[in-house]
């Protein structure tokens, strides 16, 4: 068992550069541009994206607690599996949302869009792809499991860090000012709220 606990941490944390994707796209910042249809435009793709943010912070918590438990090849295999799913079908959502909005109202908003959404639709043919590779593991070899995921979280690692700049030129300036007003960004991303006392 404990071959395959190192590769599932390398696992976990890239999956963990994954989630910034999303996030990203729900944008920060402030600004108080009058921008009646870009306002409309910004709450509209929030709305939409905020569900999926939180699919895919659920497939990386599953992962997460898959690779802090002792589990077995099979059971990492499976929960890696539906989370890969989950994040493939989240940011094909996205990137239907973004379609649906239309072009935000700033200069270059349609290349800005079309962008995105290619983005978007790559990175959720990503996971797809790295669940066909989960899928095909052999969890009877314990070696070969840990040499798979190995490579799955190389290619992770890889999607974690690239992939983003659509998304980031998306959001720049005035979108990302009118997507920080909006209150469903806000809670797509807002810090947990603790309470002492």
């Amino acid at each position: 068992m404990e071959g395959a606990d190192p590769v599932n941490k390398k696992l976990a944390a890239a999956l963990s550069g994954g989630a910034v994707l999303v996030l990203a796209l729900t944008g920060c910042g402030g600004g108080d541009n009058n921008n009646e249809k870009l306002n409309s435009w910004a709450d509209q793709v929030c709305g939409a994206v905020q569900p999926q943010a939180k699919k895919i912070q659920a497939a990386n918590a599953a992962i997460q607690k898959e690779t802090s438990d002792n589990s077995t090849p099979e059971e990492v295999q499976k929960t890696d599996s539906k989370a890969f799913q989950d994040m493939s079908d989240a940011y094909k959502a996205i990137g239907a949302a973004v379609t649906k909005a239309g072009a935000p109202d700033v200069e270059n908003g349609e290349k800005k869009q079309t962008d995105a959404v290619k983005e978007l639709n790559s990175i959720s043919a990503s996971y797809a792809s790295l669940k066909k590779q989960v899928d095909g593991l052999d969890t009877d070899d314990q070696a070969k499991f840990a040499d798979g995921l190995k490579g799955i979280a190389t290619e992770l690692d890889k999607l974690s860090k690239s992939g983003n700049d659509a998304l980031k030129t998306l959001e720049e300036g005035k979108v990302g000012e009118a997507m920080a007003r909006q209150a469903s960004c806000k809670t797509a991303t807002g810090p947990v709220q603790t309470t002492t006392g």
